[in-house]
């Protein structure tokens, strides 16, 4: 339970240089993951849009069967 050893040292020092070493490998990565959220925020979003459309209207065989007055009279000829 003492101090560190120069290994102990060594492995710390290698770590910071891997975290913080390099070109703003730290702000890289918050730049990453702030994208991430307002992609999922944009597709949540979009998912709320097509959600909120109304529906068009279901046919049925019922609104293709009433005919109008002149379509009957047509078909009357025709017979």
């Amino acid at each position: 339970m003492g101090s560190f050893s120069v290994w102990h040292w060594l492995i710390v020092a290698v770590v910071v240089l891997l975290l913080f070493g390099g070109r703003g490998k730290i702000s890289g990565l918050m730049g990453d993951f702030a994208q991430g959220i307002k992609a999922f925020k944009k597709g949540m979003a979009e998912d709320d849009k097509a959600d909120a459309k109304p529906a068009e209207p279901v046919k049925t065989l019922e609104a293709g069967a009433q005919k109008t007055e002149a379509e009957r009279r047509a078909e009357g000829v025709r017979s």
